[in-house]
């Protein structure tokens, strides 16, 4: 894969409990995240409406003003009603323990999850913090004011 057409960091992985399983990968060239494999030691029963805590097996160590996302895989939730609550997930650049996954079915039927089964992506982005700035006043107006959920219609 040809990586000068992506902007590119440096981050260094550990393997924790998952020397038998790939490191994330991008499976096709046009990918935005890696795909994360579960490294569940058993088999693991995930009931309809049930949620389990997957590990990766891997650590990363990311640079200041980085953070990795972790999200869903779209063919496990539209073909197991698979996905994952608190998401997308961030991974702080400060963290440095294992990455765990929280799966839910929303399915109807039982999901058995493998060890080495790919469960989730992760997607590194940029941080911006931002500087807030308390006032005493109004805020400036717009047009949508303080119109929230639903206020366009449907």
């Amino acid at each position: 894969m040809e990586q000068n057409q992506y902007n590119a960091i440096k981050v260094n992985i550990k393997r924790l409990h998952s020397e038998d399983l790939p490191l994330p990968a991008y499976m096709t060239d046009g990918a935005a995240g890696l795909d994360l494999y579960a490294a569940v030691a058993n088999p693991t029963l995930i009931r309809p409406g049930g949620r389990v805590l997957i590990p990766t097996g891997i650590a990363i160590a990311l640079p200041a003003g980085w953070e990795a996302q972790i999200r869903p895989r779209s063919g496990l939730a539209l073909k197991y009603g698979l996905t994952l609550l608190n998401s997308p997930g961030t991974i702080d650049s400060d963290y440095r323990g294992e990455i765990k996954i929280i799966v839910i079915n929303c399915g109807q039927q039982e999901y058995t999850l493998l060890r080495g089964e790919r469960i989730a992506q992760m997607v590194f982005s940029p941080v911006v913090r931002a500087n807030l700035c308390e006032v005493a006043g109004d805020l400036e107006e717009t047009g949508r004011g303080s119109g929230g959920f639903g206020h366009t219609g449907k």
